[in-house]
């Protein structure tokens, strides 16, 4: 069994290709965003300091007139809705979405897929895919956990965006989508130095996953016995989610980078339900994009 201990900060491991191509950069950010005035601000905000990317709840997303929304109220900034579920959005609808954006702003919108429930979802997710052709297979990654999936997001997309995994993980999926893929790791962060309320903070939120069968099945991959779903012990928690000061966390995000990922998207939650983090990613910046 594997468990997710702290290290040091090191450098990440060479790779033999890039995907730079993407132009997402180490650290960027993940959140729900609609087409509010508070969403377009936010959205600003994190644009003006300095994050290169913005991946797109899936959830709270109120559909594909959000992205374009969201980039027309910016100037650089990329967007990937992670996720677009398959069960709620079609192929004709994305691929009309990606080819006029591609067209206005070139290189800010890229496709992000999942969602697919029942007995076949891999085989769900392939016709899926068959009917997005229109879609450069290097403008779409798959939110991908086990390793068939992964698989998936290697032969079919520019790569994969998992969540709630350890830096283990991480490796391990590195080693599946093979170098040239990308990578990129959606990670709760929680920025409070006090452990216990940091701890309490990042369980709220793990244990709503516990209860999703695809990601019990990842904890389980990863070393965590279904016995600690209940209580979420904090070495459990501290693997998943990196809280301290804005140096800690940047220290636990870099383990990512160092075993494989090329992307961190960092998943700031606070305990409250509504506010976008700008303070915590202003908070944040100096640590991750210097």
């Amino acid at each position: 069994m594997r468990r997710a201990d702290g290290a040091a900060r090191v450098e990440r491991r060479p790779r033999l290709a890039d995907v730079s191509r993407l132009a997402f950069g180490p650290f960027g950010i993940t959140t729900g965003l609609t087409s509010s005035p508070e969403s377009l601000e936010a959205a600003t905000a994190a644009e003006e300091l300095g994050y290169p990317a913005i991946w797109l709840s899936g959830g709270p997303l109120p559909g594909l007139r959000t992205v374009t929304d969201l980039i027309q109220a910016t100037n650089t900034i990329k967007f990937v809705p992670g996720i677009l579920s398959v069960d709620k959005y079609g192929p004709a609808d994305i691929t009309a979405t990606y080819e006029t954006l591609e067209a206005e702003y070139p290189g800010r919108f890229t496709v992000g897929l999942g969602g697919a429930h029942g007995p076949h979802p891999l085989a769900v997710l392939g016709r899926f895919l068959d009917r997005l052709d229109a879609v450069p297979a290097d403008r779409r990654v798959l939110a991908a956990l086990g390793p068939r999936m992964l698989e998936l997001a290697r032969d079919r997309t520019a790569g994969a965006y998992p969540f709630l995994i350890t830096p283990a993980y991480t490796a391990e999926a590195r080693a599946i989508l093979g170098d040239d893929k990308l990578l990129a790791v959606n990670h709760l962060v929680v920025v409070e130095p006090d452990a216990d309320r940091a701890r309490a903070i990042a369980r709220d939120t793990i244990s709503f996953f516990t209860r999703i069968p695809a990601y019990a099945a990842s904890l389980e991959r990863m070393g965590f016995p279904r016995s600690d779903f209940a209580t979420l012990p904090d070495p459990m928690i501290d693997a998943l989610a990196a809280w301290g000061t804005p140096d800690q966390i940047a220290t636990k995000l870099h383990e990512h980078l160092a075993a494989g990922a090329d992307h961190v998207a960092i998943n700031v939650i606070t305990g409250i339900t509504g506010p976008q983090p700008v303070n915590q990613w202003r908070t944040l910046a100096p640590a991750l994009l210097t």
